[in-house]
């Protein structure tokens, strides 16, 4: 059983299939900083300084000693609340995620894609060649 497990890793799909994931995380935490960082803040600047993290409409009562506009005190105390604000964060991100993706497929397939493969074997010159001398030989 080790031994067919060693042969299961060791297949070229499931080394890939690691290494995807491990990328794929990595690349996550670079466009989570992107959208957080960079694009929602200007989001925010061009709707008048709106700063959209903490965007929530509350569903339940505040509890003493929480300011009823601290969104990350009010989840960290299990208030319900709808952050709609975190939403649009989260489809923003996978927006980018999935435009970012689509353009890496998009360049591997441009970069695999050939023509058809030449013909293995002799041209169509070369056979009426060796039928030629054939004939001439007779």
């Amino acid at each position: 059983m080790l031994s067919e497990f060693k042969e299961f890793i060791a297949k070229g799909n499931v080394m890939d299939l690691a290494v995807g994931v491990i990328i794929g995380g990595a690349f996550a935490t670079i466009t989570g900083s992107l959208t957080e960082d960079l694009i929602m803040p200007l989001v925010g600047w061009i709707f008048g300084g709106v700063d959209f993290s903490s965007k929530f409409i509350l569903l339940g009562s505040v509890p003493d000693g929480i300011a009823a506009t601290d969104y990350a005190a009010l989840k960290k105390a299990g208030v319900a609340m709808v952050g709609y604000g975190a939403f649009i964060t989260a489809v923003i991100n996978f927006l980018i995620l999935a435009w970012v993706i689509f353009l890496l497929v998009r360049m591997v397939n441009r970069v695999t894609r050939r023509g058809p493969d030449a013909p293995a074997g002799p041209t169509e010159v070369d056979i009426l060649t060796e039928i030629r001398d054939e004939l001439r030989k007779k």
